[in-house]
């Protein structure tokens, strides 16, 4: 446990509790990484669909519905979570759903034609939403547990597990896949396979979080005083009180955007536009992990030493990079390149967004409001992957464009950064809190 610092954590909170909470980002990458990234993505599109011109389109949507959902649901539960203590009993909830709606994919190929399409879209929607609900919630408890000189590094300690876990799920789908590629078996038999190992990392590496980590809130007075609902509308007419916090949503709606676009894009973007096959993509995204996985580490250190919003500054230019070189790659080569810089950026901006909202977020109302990060996180990922579907549309099918265009959303993150006053964020938040 040498990798936890006792003096990045708060009095009383120990090492194994911090272990615990780190598990959930190790459980749930995987997800992510196999169903949103790698592989059911691809499959969606081209197995699915069958290449159509909408599949894009239709990928996207599904998503975006998910999100919406989350966005107009996950301040409330932050709130109902926040009054009566109930995070994690919340968070076994909704991992349940997940797991449940993740395994369940395994039963689209055996589905053609549009039904298959229906079926495929609504578990990604409800599978999706319950992760979401997952990751705000995980993420409330990050104040609880470090120091707000250490956050970042513990903000890191988590996304650097998650991206590890992510390339758990994923190596072990890749050796299935090749295995069945080799026997001459096709996609609609080692898909369900590995949506099923990826439903069982999550679900078993989940109960090492539900058993180390506690719920050290307590459950508030006011709780009978007024609805969730409320609460959150109290909080955004309360708006000026945390100037530096809305900021800070803006500039996430803007730069996860286009997070957004690599994370939901990148495996058909790679086999449509790059031409690689399903196992190279699987590789390809293997070690993107490891690049995240690096970043997330060796940032969040980085991101307490030298401050947040710079930290973060740093991150978005490498993101603007990012989509400059593969929208202009024309060989496998060059686009690794942008993959591995991609990885760098997506575990240092993942982690810095994190640990800045937790720095923000007043002690009492911590899951309310990660609940409004979780907003424009989603939010991001309906404006980002719909506008790039929409893009290839209008051009074409031709998504070099849709990615340059993508890099707007970065250059809008770099700018909605520059009103942030870290000081005075958290001296409002310690205000209200």
């Amino acid at each position: 446990m040498a990798l936890f610092p006792q003096s990045a954590l708060q009095p009383g909170v120990r090492k194994r509790e911090v272990f615990g909470w780190a598990m959930y980002d190790f459980a749930n990458s995987g997800y992510t990484t196999v169903v949103i990234t790698a592989v059911f993505a691809a499959y969606f599109v081209g197995g699915i669909a069958k290449g159509a011109p909408w599949a894009t389109f239709a990928w996207t949507t599904a998503l975006s519905i998910s999100y919406a959902i989350v966005m107009v649901t996950m301040p409330a539960i932050g709130a109902w979570a926040d009054r009566r203590a109930a995070k994690k009993r919340v968070l076994v909830m909704v991992t349940t759903g997940c797991v449940a709606g993740t395994a369940a994919l395994a039963l689209t190929p055996d589905l053609t034609g549009t039904y298959a399409v229906a079926l495929a879209m609504a578990l990604v929607i409800v599978s999706n939403t319950f992760y979401s609900y997952g990751e705000s919630l995980t993420g409330a408890f990050l104040p609880e547990l470090a120091t707000p000189e250490g956050m970042g590094k513990v903000s890191g300690w988590g996304w650097g597990f998650g991206y590890i876990g992510g390339m758990l799920a994923l190596g072990l789908c890749l050796a299935y896949v090749l295995s069945a590629q080799a026997r001459g078996l096709p996609a609609s038999h080692f898909v369900p396979v590995t949506m099923l190992i990826t439903a069982a990392i999550y679900g078993a590496a989940a109960c090492a979080t539900f058993v180390l980590l506690p719920e050290r809130a307590k459950p508030q007075a006011r709780a009978g005083a007024r609805s969730a609902w409320q609460q959150m509308r109290e909080t955004f007419r309360e708006a000026r009180s945390y100037r530096d916090f809305m900021w800070l949503l803006a500039c996430t709606v803007c730069y996860q955007g286009g997070v957004a676009v690599a994370i939901t894009l990148a495996a058909i973007y790679a086999e449509q536009v790059i031409g690689f096959v399903q196992s190279e993509t699987m590789v390809l995204i293997f070690v993107l992990n490891i690049a995240a996985a690096v970043g997330a580490f060796g940032f969040g250190y980085l991101q307490d030493r030298i401050g947040h919003r710079r930290a973060l500054s740093g991150a978005l230019v490498a993101w603007i990079a990012v989509c400059v070189i593969a929208a202009s790659a024309t060989n496998k080569g060059t686009f690794w390149w942008a993959a591995a810089i991609a990885g760098l950026a997506m575990g240092s901006s993942q982690s810095a967004g994190r640990a800045m909202t937790g720095y923000l977020a007043p002690p009492r109302q911590v899951a309310e409001f990660f609940g409004l990060w979780t907003f424009a996180t989603r939010l991001a990922s309906i404006v980002g992957p719909l506008s790039y579907g929409a893009i290839t549309w209008m051009a074409g099918g031709n998504q070099r464009i849709a990615l340059v265009s993508t890099a707007v959303l970065f250059i809008g993150g770099l700018l909605l950064l520059l009103p942030i006053d870290m000081a005075r964020g958290r001296a409002a938040a310690l205000r209200a809190g």
